[in-house]
């Protein structure tokens, strides 16, 4: 049986589409009852802990808001650290810090238990449609055996390297990605001032060199029209992400102005009471 763990705005579509394709049962558990009740007229079993789920489960998925959840879940009490056995599969998919990835591989590990780190990329719709970009560290074997998993919900699956690889791989993606909306943010602010059009401006540079994945749908979906609902990808989470990857460039020795700088604004759109808002809400502080 497969088991889920977290599900929030993505890890309900996530596992959605795992009860549709994959042709297995699936249980899941989180600490919110609807999302339970919603997936349970798909066929998912709830459950009403983590321990329930390790003792039914032989791959059990993880997408949690960050690293200490993720740390209390595999290896808190009751956690699958105690209650998976031998053989079984973690496939951590939440964003987490590369060592934590590497600390709890090693524990599991000696335990005989397979912990694969991949976190996912994209949006929450490529969530629910099932095409995420994942990114995957661990061994070469272990990759290949999660992969046909993993293709119910992702399109492009990337095998990056060893434990932590997958990790280290989302947080640079999640840098570059913040550092462009900021780079947006900054553009509109010059655009408003000046009296230009910012629907305009955005069509102009779509088709030049300043084009991106950010300019398309954050600058186009979020930005131009000032939407920034809750319940998604929020100011909060990328605070988090930006300190992971910090946290990492400090124990590389690497001096990253453009992440502290990102990281900064961050902070201000947070004090200015945005956590919980779509983090291209930045911008209202630009």
């Amino acid at each position: 049986m497969i088991g889920f763990i977290g599900l929030g705005v993505m890890g309900e579509p996530i596992c959605r589409n795992l009860v549709a394709k994959s042709g297995q049962k699936v249980c899941a558990y989180d600490v919110a009852p609807e999302p339970l009740q919603r997936l349970m007229a798909h066929g998912v079993e709830p459950l009403g802990s983590v321990r329930e789920v390790a003792e039914k489960s032989d791959v059990v998925f993880l997408s949690l808001p960050g690293g200490k959840e993720v740390k209390l879940v595999c290896a808190g009490p009751g956690s699958l650290l105690v209650k998976l056995r031998a053989g079984a599969y973690i496939v951590d998919l939440s964003t987490t810090p590369v060592q934590l990835a590497r600390e709890l591989r090693e524990r599991f590990y000696a335990r005989g238990i397979h912990f694969v780190d991949a976190p996912v990329a994209r949006t929450r719709e490529a969530a629910e449609s099932g095409t995420l970009s994942v990114m995957v560290g661990g061994t070469e074997a272990e990759f290949q055996r999660m992969r046909p998993l993993l293709a119910h919900f992702g399109t492009d699956i990337t095998h990056c390297g060893a434990a932590g690889a997958g990790q280290a791989m989302k947080l640079i993606n999640n840098m570059v990605l913040f550092q462009n909306v900021v780079a947006l943010a900054e553009a509109l602010a010059v655009v408003k001032r000046t009296g230009l059009d910012p629907a305009l401006a955005l069509e102009v540079m779509s088709k030049g060199s300043a084009d991106s994945f950010a300019l398309r749908h954050h600058g186009l979906k979020a930005m131009l029209p000032a939407r920034f609902p809750e319940r998604a990808f929020s100011v909060e989470y990328a605070r988090k992400d930006l300190g992971y990857i910090l946290q990492l460039a400090k124990q590389l020795q690497l001096d990253l102005s453009g992440a502290r700088n990102t990281r900064t604004i961050l902070d201000k759109a947070s004090a200015a009471g945005l956590d919980k808002e779509y983090f291209p809400a930045l911008m209202k502080v630009i």
